[in-house]
């Protein structure tokens, strides 16, 4: 489910998007007012990043120009994982090597 607010003549609209979704990038179907609009997720994508639907938004207000329509991709993190799943991730905390908080300390 996304959650939409009107900020002046642009729609902001929160999209979920998956962890692989996230990571590998994917194309996904987002709502528009008239319908729906295939949009891509690039590879790499962090929670937060938003990507803007040009003259898809609301009328503007004594004028004939449309707003825009802001995404903001929030990443859908499962409350519980299934055996299959927590396998998965452990794998892929064996894979993925770094720290991203050390840039906090440098």
């Amino acid at each position: 489910m996304c959650s939409s607010d009107l900020k002046g003549d642009n729609l902001e609209v929160e999209v979920p998007i998956t962890i692989p979704e996230a990571i590998r990038g994917a194309t996904i179907e987002v709502p528009t007012l008239t319908g729906s609009k295939r949009i891509r997720v690039p590879p790499g994508t962090q929670h937060g990043t938003v990507q803007r639907l040009r003259g898809e938004g609301p009328q503007r207000l004594g004028g004939k120009a449309k707003g825009d329509i802001h995404y903001r991709f929030v990443i859908d993190v499962p409350a519980s994982l299934s055996d299959e799943q927590s396998e998965a991730v452990e794998k892929l905390s064996q894979v993925m090597n770094g720290n991203p908080r050390a840039r906090l300390f440098s």
